[in-house]
């Protein structure tokens, strides 16, 4: 199953922090450091949504929406070019308000405190990302014929990848940071356990290393 870490080190995850870096005037490598800590965030939030049967049918109803389709993946120069349409944004600020909740001051704040980007462009950023995570999300959804609610609780757990154990610590840390409980040191650790496949060692850093140094 395709996770969070095969999009980032892609050459559509190249394509997405190259956008989104032009899009919201943050460099490269601090888009992508948000982009690596934000994702499995948003991906968490929509796995703890999707628990509850009014969450998981909302959910489904969303990717059933040929909006969110993944058809967007397949032209990101059309989505980039000349700059993220209002329509994009708009869904992305309703993506967020509905994953996140009243948690989405205290993950941008977390996420700023982590990477140093201020409070207002990070807000940008995840504006962005958040319909592209659904599409991809999507995308994924119809690749594994996936209609039911559990069917999509373990479609998101898959996405984040680790053992059975390594998920549902990571769930705990999300939550924790969901809750308002947790600091932008959180955030390092989530985004360390997925993108390392549930390992200390690689992590952002690696990740990094993997879509500025080439394969």
């Amino acid at each position: 199953m395709a996770g969070i870490l095969d999009l980032l080190n892609s050459d559509i995850g190249r394509q997405i922090i190259g956008g989104v870096s032009q899009e919201t005037k943050q460099p490269a490598d601090k888009t992508a450091q948000v982009v690596s800590m934000a994702l499995p965030l948003l991906m968490g939030a929509m796995k703890r949504n999707a628990a509850t049967p009014e969450g998981a049918q909302g959910l489904l109803g969303a990717l059933n929406n040929s909006k969110h389709d993944g058809s967007m993946l397949d032209n990101l120069s059309g989505l980039f070019g000349g700059g993220v349409n209002e329509e994009v944004k708009q869904d992305g600020l309703g993506i967020l308000g509905h994953v996140l909740g009243g948690s989405q001051n205290n993950v941008v704040s977390a996420l700023s405190n982590k990477s140093g980007v201020d409070t207002d462009s990070v807000m940008k950023i995840l504006t962005v990302i958040a319909p592209i995570v659904l599409q991809y999300l999507g995308k994924q959804k119809r690749n594994q014929q996936v209609e039911t609610p559990s069917g999509l609780e373990g479609l998101l757990g898959g996405m984040l990848g680790g053992e059975r154990k390594t998920q549902a610590k990571q769930q705990s840390l999300i939550e924790s940071l969901l809750d308002g409980d947790g600091d932008g040191s959180i955030v390092d650790d989530i985004a360390g356990m997925v993108l390392s496949g549930g390992k200390k060692k690689g992590g952002i850093g690696g990740m990094l290393g993997g879509l500025f140094g080439g394969r």
